[in-house]
């Protein structure tokens, strides 16, 4: 992942702030007067209502940081007679006995200029009462059913607002939240509550409610200005919205706009606002924008101990011709070990251009060249290549994409020095359903990829095709614990082995595949001792991965391959490797430090590897 530059007076490496103006210090950082104290909270509520309680309170959280003055503290312990009263409302306890002592004397009762002693005592003393029950529960005006699947909304029932069940705060307010997008979904943008009717009944300890919703009128897409633009073209960006003149309001429509705006790459801060209805239910929208540097660049580096280390930069160039252009240039020298041997190194170099909204807002043309050079354990490759095609957003989550591709090539390996000439497509499909790209916690990850080429040289048609799937399971109250899962294969048909370009052919081994491996190190071992790629492939792996802090977390993991020539691989004979590794977490993502073993290694493969990197390794 690379580090971006975004500024002259400071900029962020791997989470730490650097040439950063210190002059600028928090005002909350400086207390004048201290006033030390100590909390402590006397309540008959137990589990989850104690703990809310606790959380509730600035007091308790903050008890170690002295208080501004006294009036500093009696400021605090106001806000927390709100702050518990509605953590009470909020798990359903609305009889609740509040009292907030400081040295002694009810903290509503003080003045602010009392004197208090050095620390002071403050006692919070919490009476729970008891738990009340929806008893009748009615929303008005609640919308008709939808006619389209797309329209449909969860229910008030199953999001807990229905007789019997326990009187939440937040349950009621989420039902006045339901009912408002029950009737935007189809089409009423300006859907209110007008009414709300909330009585506590303390001898039957039950609670009515009842929500009066006012839909309006429906609405109708209107015409779309834009505003802020510098460079920028008004009108595509208009037409980026995907927002049609005259068709139904629908706020999903207005959600996915935002997000084609912000998959331009180009705008520092955007919104759309929509007006109020107008004559036969138009409703305009205003697009606001605010462009950022059309420039920008990023370094980057990945370490291992076998592979060596590798250094990448780019340089990208926004907003060419006003229609959100971009050119990006890339550039990487790897398998930098010591002694320093340069004929050993890595490099790649190449030049991608996109041109968002080609045939329609979700699509995008891109054509690329590139050219490098691999220093591998199997073969050295010099190759370039130029490609151009297509990419289509179907939605939030899934991505086809599709190009066509010519590539010439120059293998240097055990069958000798040997020349490709290929011509091919490839199409994609990235089913992306992860909470976080760069450290999943919940969610999935699905890849299928399908690649029909021919090569000149020798004269033959092929075909490759690879599936993987990656799963992610929190197993513990905030994502502290989380078990995260890989798995992928490869089939490769076409000629024999000699007559087939060594970078189509499948390996394994390295940080992304199995650990405890060189890079591409696990092939086909042939009679004469040589390694080939082969035509299947099997990897897996499975992490264990616990935050212990919010800066650290520790990792547990074992990662297996195999790669086969003939026949599909069997578990049997997967190459292994287990290891473990430390977190630490930035905001670009947790740096990563792994050590792995092989487990049945060969005579070439390493007693362990290191791998330092960013983001998880899957």
């Amino acid at each position: 992942m690379p580090l971006l530059v975004t500024g002259a007076a400071g900029f962020e490496l791997f989470g730490f702030k650097l040439f950063e103006d210190q002059s600028e210090i928090d005002a909350d950082a400086v207390i004048g007067d201290p006033q030390p104290y100590t909390a402590t909270l006397q309540t008959n509520a137990t589990g989850d209502i104690e703990s809310a309680i606790r959380k509730a309170s600035s007091l308790i959280a903050d008890q170690g940081t002295p208080a501004s003055g006294a009036s500093g503290l009696l400021a605090k312990a106001r806000a927390d007679y709100r702050r518990i009263l509605a953590a009470l409302y909020n798990q359903g306890y609305y009889g609740g006995m509040i009292s907030i002592l400081v040295g002694g004397r009810e903290a509503a009762n003080l003045p602010p200029d009392t004197s208090l002693p050095d620390p002071v005592a403050v006692v919070l003393r919490v009476e729970s009462g008891p738990l009340f029950r929806f008893g009748q529960v009615r929303i008005t005006q609640s919308a008709p059913p939808p006619i389209s699947d797309d329209d449909v909304v969860e229910s008030p029932v199953e999001a807990g607002f229905g007789a019997g069940l326990v009187a939440r705060a937040t349950v009621i307010a989420k039902a006045e939240q339901l009912a408002l997008e029950a009737w935007r979904q189809q089409g009423f943008a300006e859907a209110e509550v007008i009414k709300r009717d909330v009585v506590a009944d303390h001898a039957t300890d039950t609670v009515d409610v009842v929500i009066t919703v006012s839909p309006g009128r429906r609405a109708y897409v209107g015409s779309i200005g834009v505003s802020g633009t510098d460079r920028m073209d008004p009108q595509f960006v208009a037409e980026q919205t995907g927002l049609i003149y005259g068709e139904e309001y629908d706020p999903d429509d207005v959600t996915r706009a935002q997000k084609r705006l912000a998959r331009l790459d180009v705008f520092r801060a955007m919104r759309i606002e929509a007006a109020s209805i107008g004559k036969e239910g138009v409703m305009p929208f205003d697009v606001i924008v605010e462009e950022q540097a059309q420039r920008r660049f990023g370094v980057g580096a990945t370490y291992s101990s076998i592979d060596g280390l590798g250094i990448e930069g780019f340089h990208l160039w926004r907003n060419l011709f006003g229609r959100a252009e971009r050119l990006r240039l890339d550039a990487k020298i790897a398998g930098i070990n010591w002694p320093v041997n340069t004929a050993e190194f890595d490099y790649a170099f190449g030049g991608t251009f996109t041109k968002p909204g080609f045939l329609n807002p979700d699509n995008d043309l891109v054509a690329a060249v590139s050219a490098e050079r691999s220093v591998l354990p199997a073969y050295t490759e010099t190759s370039a290549s130029a490609r151009v095609g297509m990419t289509q957003f179907l939605n939030d989550q899934i991505t086809l994409d599709g190009l066509a591709y010519y590539e010439r090539s120059l293998f240097d390996d055990d069958f000798g020095d040997r020349n490709f000439s290929l011509v091919g497509l490839t199409s994609g499909l990235v089913w992306d359903a992860r909470d976080d790209a760069t450290d999943a916690t919940r969610g999935f990850y699905l890849n299928l990829t399908g690649e029909p080429f021919y090569e000149f040289f020798y004269g033959n048609p092929a075909f490759r095709t690879t599936a993987e799937v990656r799963g992610y399971l929190s197993l513990m109250a905030d994502s502290q614990l989380v078990l995260a899962g890989r798995a992928k294969v490869g089939v490769l048909v076409g000629p024999e082995l000699a007559e087939i370009p060594p970078d189509r052919l499948f390996f394994a081994g390295g940080g992304g595949s199995v650990r405890g491996y060189a890079y591409k190190s696990i092939g086909v071992e042939q009679p004469n001792g040589t390694l080939t790629g082969g035509r299947y492939l099997v990897e897996g792996s499975v992490e264990a991965r616990y935050r212990a802090t919010n800066e650290i977390g520790v990792v547990g993991f074992v990662d297996a391959g195999y790669v086969a020539d003939d026949t599909f691989p069997g578990l049997n004979e997967l190459r292994v490797g287990v290891g473990a590794g430390l977190r630490y977490y930035t905001g670009l993502g947790p740096l990563r430090l792994d050590v792995a073993f092989p487990l049945n290694k060969g005579p070439d493969d390493p007693d362990y590897a290191l791998y330092v990197g960013i983001g998880q390794a899957f």
